[in-house]
């Protein structure tokens, strides 16, 4: 059995190299992007401005007050999908298997290459074509696992290349801190520190059980990833993965509120769904059925997002294109599709840190105590709308026939 060969290929400060591609200007500036206001959270930054402690994720406020010399960009997300599509094709054309992990984040598996090319140079002269191509900087890491390959990424940027062969994944690991691996964040980091685990050869010579003892499933995991164990494959990446729902009325009706609150609803719980398994959707289709079975769909494209109060909107405008008051409807649904991973759970470029904070604080409500228990009050009744089974778990066969593709 061949050994595994699996790449991670990072596009370096995606959103910063896409607005340098498009002002000259930027380059070899500190440059942060988000809200422009001061009230928004920091969506992506230039290394320029990571020397002064500025990071993604932080406050745009405090990113100012330690970097008050940067250049401060709304983003525009439409852009960075058009250029992430770009490298997707590229990488699309050149390799037999990819996963697409996040806008600007791929996982391949060059497994068995070397039986005809040397998979590293292969994976080389992709990183020297993406950059030909679309002049965007990208960094790759090339191991036997996807937590080895990425964290070989993370050591080799910008724009660079690191291989871990077979044998040395330990080695490699050891001396980095803990906070490097994968998943492990600020808290948890914090946590690991008062433990002594401040470094990952610390945790390699924990005993497993006791790590798991102290962190429970979490520590377990923290434990395999710092021992460079990592079996999860390369999931091959399609763009017509979906999350969907619909709802059959037990009366045909054109009662506009009704149908109203019914779709906001349905786009509520589904957008919670795709945050509740880091994905963003690019593409929205709504769907009606009228009292003679007649169906209609209508779609739209929209920058990649989980968020309800952008979702809603569009939702709402494609029913009022499509709906025809003369006619009963039978059903309506709601479709979100073209999703990939993504970190960015809501819109960082527009909304203020209050607006993410509360998405984060609804959503640990719902995780809790149930999806319906935190709902606006325009879905109220629409209660009635079942739960929605994990679309991102197996193959969409396998679901309830309200949660299929239409």
């Amino acid at each position: 059995m061949p050994t595994p060969a699996i790449v991670h290929m990072d596009l370096d400060t995606f959103f910063v190299s896409v607005e340098r591609l498009l002002d000259s200007r930027l380059e070899g500036k500190p440059v942060m992007i988000g809200g422009t206001n001061g009230r928004g959270v920091v969506a992506s930054c230039s290394y320029e401005a990571r020397t002064f402690g500025v990071h993604s994720g932080m406050p745009m406020r405090a990113a100012m007050n330690l970097c008050p010399e940067a250049v401060i960009l709304r983003g525009d997300t439409a852009n960075y999908s058009m250029y992430s599509n770009m490298v997707t094709e590229i990488i699309r054309e050149t390799v037999p298997l990819y996963e697409k992990s996040s806008i600007d984040e791929f996982y391949i598996d060059m497994t068995g290459m070397d039986k005809f090319f040397n998979a590293y140079t292969i994976t080389k002269d992709l990183q020297e074509r993406i950059y030909k191509e679309t002049h965007l900087p990208i960094s790759f890491g090339f191991a036997t696992n996807k937590t080895v390959a990425k964290m070989a990424t993370n050591e080799g940027k910008p724009r660079g290349s690191l291989q871990i062969l077979p044998g040395q994944e330990k080695a490699f690991l050891a001396p980095l801190a803990t906070k490097k691996i994968p998943m492990v964040g600020e808290q948890t980091y914090k946590t690991l520190c008062e433990l002594g685990l401040a470094q990952i050869a610390t945790v390699q010579q924990m005993p497993r059980k006791l790590m798991k003892l102290a962190l429970g499933k979490n520590g377990e995991s923290i434990w395999k990833k710092a021992n460079g164990i990592d079996f999860s494959p390369v999931v091959p990446y399609t763009e017509r993965k979906s999350i969907s729902v619909e709802r059959t009325f037990q009366e045909d009706t054109t009662d506009l509120k009704k149908l109203k609150n019914t779709l906001i609803a349905m786009t509520e719980n589904l957008a919670f769904q795709l945050r509740k398994n880091n994905k963003l959707t690019e593409n929205i289709s709504v769907k009606i059925r009228y009292s003679d079975f007649t169906t209609h769909t209508m779609q739209s494209s929209i920058p990649y997002t989980s968020a309800d109060h952008l979702l809603i909107p569009r939702v709402l405008d494609l029913f009022d294109r499509l709906f025809k008051k003369r006619l009963l409807i039978r059903l309506v649904g709601v479709r979100f599709s073209h999703l990939v991973g993504g970190g960015h759970q809501i819109n960082l470029f527009d909304d203020v840190e209050e607006m993410i904070n509360l998405y984060n604080a609804m959503d640990f409500i719902r995780a809790k105590h149930g999806e319906r228990i935190v709902m606006r009050a325009s879905g109220m009744g629409a209660r009635s709308i079942g739960k929605i089974m994990n679309p991102f778990k197996g193959d969409d066969s396998a679901l309830p026939p309200a949660n299929r593709e239409f």
